[in-house]
């Protein structure tokens, strides 16, 4: 839920990622390092690290281009480390890219402006952000990023992948995606991305529209200002639209949920050892009582899920759109002292019925397409019209997708 930086996130990233280890094994003499910065090592541990020292030593001694580069050795054996946990959220950040991180919470950072992940060693796009040159461009979620600049991305460490196709404002990137199949090039110039992450209008049925892009360290407040005024209006319905929102803070998503629901369960986060924490809406809130639809899509994910979920699961409001991302692991992010972070996940969420959407997704009341021309943008989108229909009582057919998903 992508997360006040400081605070427990899910997620999946603006194009950053993993790690935790190696700063703790370097030591200043070449052949013979400090074992561990930190309490000894005993036991199991002890043994299970020893082939660990050997090859650093080796390499140090045998290797035949010397002298090596222990900060590199040491990155790569994070990598390795959080790689073999096989857990896509779990990532190390080099120093250059926790800066981005910071940038990016805080606002703004440079580059295409889109959300990726791995998918079966592949750069999946999970949303581009709204304004960024990535929406500009018409990448959409689920797209492959094969190559950048001639590059082949696949099989490639998240975090590496980004560097490639992040870079300075004003400069060109070429991609070659791959997009149900087909293939295609496209070269997208970069810029600042900035993150307004809240948005909102009366709509002419006295509909009150609010879209939310992700959940940053500004989103709450964003909302804030925006909800006295929509409501003030006596809208006879609100849509809220979490579609492409790949997620954010959990402080953030817990904040916003509170404006929606009625005093109740927002979701239960469930730790490895069966540890449970639950956390609650209050009474008294702005939006608690108005007719509800969401929007929801393939790119809406962790904390948009959580917020949609929670919605769904109390019977606040109706979900329209199509089946969400499915990202239901939450993650902590942690500086190093090289000034790298890490990611990493610490537990599952649930929804208030206690689901876990963990690559399912969640399914909409009301499966709607986006017409292929058509994008959330556009006023009169096909998802956004099928709720404005509902809200007016208008009659929607749901038309679920052909292979059920």
């Amino acid at each position: 839920m992508n997360e006040s930086r400081r605070g427990t996130f899910f997620i999946v990233f603006i194009f950053t990622c993993l790690g935790f280890m190696g700063g703790y094994m370097v030591g200043q003499s070449p052949v013979a390092p400090y074992r561990f910065a930190g309490p000894p090592l005993t036991g199991d541990a002890q043994v299970a690290f020893e082939p660990l020292w050997e090859v650093w030593d080796l390499v140090h001694t045998r290797y035949y281009i010397q002298p090596v580069d222990n900060v590199v050795l040491v990155e790569g054996a994070i990598e390795g480390l959080l790689a073999a946990l096989e857990d896509d959220h779990t990532r190390y950040l080099s120093p250059t890219e926790q800066e981005v991180a910071e940038r990016t919470f805080s606002g703004e950072y440079q580059g295409i402006g889109a959300e990726v992940e791995s998918r079966d060693g592949r750069i999946t796009i999970v949303s581009p952000i709204d304004g960024s040159p990535a929406q500009a461009a018409g990448l959409q979620p689920g797209d492959i990023i094969v190559t950048a600049d001639g590059v082949n991305l696949d099989g490639m460490d998240v975090s590496e992948a980004a560097s490639l196709v992040r870079g300075p404002a004003g400069t060109a990137v070429l991609l070659q995606i791959e997009r149900d199949g087909e293939s295609f090039e496209i070269a997208i110039i970069r810029d600042t991305v900035r993150l307004v992450s809240a948005t909102g209008r009366m709509l002419p049925e006295n509909i009150a529209y609010v879209r939310l892009s992700r959940f940053g360290d500004t989103t709450s407040d964003e909302l804030n200002g925006l909800l006295p005024g929509l409501v003030a209006q006596n809208p006879v319905g609100l849509i809220l639209d979490l579609r492409r929102n790949p997620g954010g803070a959990l402080d953030t998503t817990v904040e916003v949920a509170d404006q929606f629901l009625a005093a109740g369960t927002i979701l239960v986060e469930q730790f490895g050892d069966g540890r449970e924490r639950v956390f609650q809406s209050e009474d008294g809130n702005l939006a608690e009582t108005i007719p509800l639809v969401v929007l929801i899509d393939e790119g809406s994910a962790s904390a948009s899920e959580v917020l949609a979920g929670a919605i769904q699961d109390t019977g606040r409001g109706t979900l329209i759109g199509q089946t969400s991302f499915g990202k239901g692991t939450v993650q902590t992010w942690h500086t190093l002292s090289n000034n790298g972070g890490v990611r990493i996940t610490i537990a599952q969420w649930l929804t208030p019925g206690e689901t876990s959407i963990h690559k399912l997704g969640l399914t909409p009341d009301y499966f709607i397409p986006l017409a292929e021309d058509d994008t959330i943008a556009d006023i009169e989108d096909t998802q956004l019209q099928a709720a404005i229909d509902f809200l007016t009582g208008k009659t929607i057919i749901s038309i679920p997708p052909e292979d059920g998903g």
